[in-house]
């Protein structure tokens, strides 16, 4: 499962590459002109709008595949009504029906271009990125290029516009590439546990924290602990080794809280996020995941998602050798979704 979810978001983000790379390829007659290359006008009149079709076509792509980790029948079929769209468009620019008329021959593929960036960068504010910190410059530079682009068939033309739009592409573009930058190269610091853990590995499911104590003891004070907790926060600062790191599950605020332990607010909403966050802290040395708020996070998301989400995490700490720990109200859980946990987790 892990696997599967890790393949499949891989996907989306080598197909949001692939989109900048022919976008970094665009045919522009600006661009040309000083390299001494020349293309006919009938020629660039088509083949200046075909990287529109190709990138809003990937960025769709790769945005489905972010969202919803699988492109389904439906996916398809839209991409492919756009596919079809899009060759109409290029043979109606091929027969000059449109004329010298410049907003009407690059109305759609703008469009297209313009709308996709768009919804990429709403797919990853939504589901992958925290709405505060750097790394929320990597949608809002997406968002705002978009915009920029629907704006192109009427401006494009404008000599007054002209530098004012390259300015603020390029601005766009660098707020991108620097929330990019720190979401990508943003992996939790790398610890080193203290002493001897003598806690098992394994994925275990208890009713009450006092038996996860039975089982463990001191549980809390062990280095490389990661908690997704409804605990009151003063108690957390106290009571936890100050190396761990807690998300906290409110919808009342977001972002760090305290630096050490390290305790982050995230919207219970955001289990895609948060799973992307738990993966970080696992390759920096993190070897112990303790969940109590997993009646919350149904609640927000329904059992499904969050049972994926949890299996995810399972598979993710097993092959690192590492302990996950789950406590959940058996009365708060329907008897087959009880089952199913108790299923994949263990109270060994």
């Amino acid at each position: 499962m892990a696997y599967k979810t890790y393949q499949t978001k891989e996907k989306g983000w080598a197909l949001l590459s692939a989109a900048f790379f022919i976008n970094a390829l665009d045919v522009e007659s600006y661009i040309f002109d000083p390299l001494g290359i020349e293309l006919s006008s009938e020629a660039y009149r088509i083949v200046s709008e075909i990287p529109n079709f190709f990138i809003a076509t990937l960025l769709i792509w790769g945005a489905i595949h972010l969202k919803y980790e699988v492109s389904k029948l439906k996916h398809i079929v839209y991409l492919s009504v756009f596919l079809v769209a899009s060759y109409v468009w290029l043979l109606l620019l091929a027969t000059n029906v449109f004329g010298d008329n410049f907003i009407l021959s690059s109305l759609f593929p703008s469009f297209a271009y313009g709308g996709a960036l768009i919804y990429f960068g709403l797919v990853l504010k939504r589901h992958k990125i925290s709405g505060h910190g750097i790394d929320a410059l990597f949608p809002w530079g997406l968002i705002l290029l978009g915009a920029l682009n629907l704006t192109y068939p009427f401006t494009r033309n404008l000599d007054q516009f002209v530098p004012v739009g390259f300015s603020l592409g390029a601005l766009f573009r660098l707020i991108a590439a620097v929330g990019a930058i720190k979401f990508v190269f943003n992996p939790f610091p790398h610890i080193e546990v203290s002493g001897k853990q003598d806690i098992p590995s394994g994925a275990f499911l208890y009713y009450t924290k006092d038996d996860v104590s039975g089982k463990f003891g001191k549980w809390e004070s062990k280095s490389g602990l990661v908690m997704i907790t409804r605990e009151d926060i003063n108690r957390l600062k106290q009571w936890i080794n100050p190396k761990a790191t807690v998300f906290w599950i409110t919808r009342a605020k977001e972002g760090r809280l305290h630096d050490s332990p390290a305790i982050y607010a995230i919207s219970p909403t955001k289990i895609d996020i948060l799973m992307d966050f738990i993966a970080k802290a696992l390759q920096g040395g993190y070897s112990i995941v303790y969940i109590d708020a997993i009646e919350y996070l149904i609640l927000e998301n329904g059992f499904e998602n969050v049972f994926k989400f949890l299996l995810n995490i399972k598979d993710r700490v097993l092959t690192r050798g590492g302990t996950m720990i789950l406590v959940v109200d058996p009365n708060a859980l329907e008897t087959f979704h009880r089952k199913m946990l108790e299923r994949e987790f263990s109270g060994d």
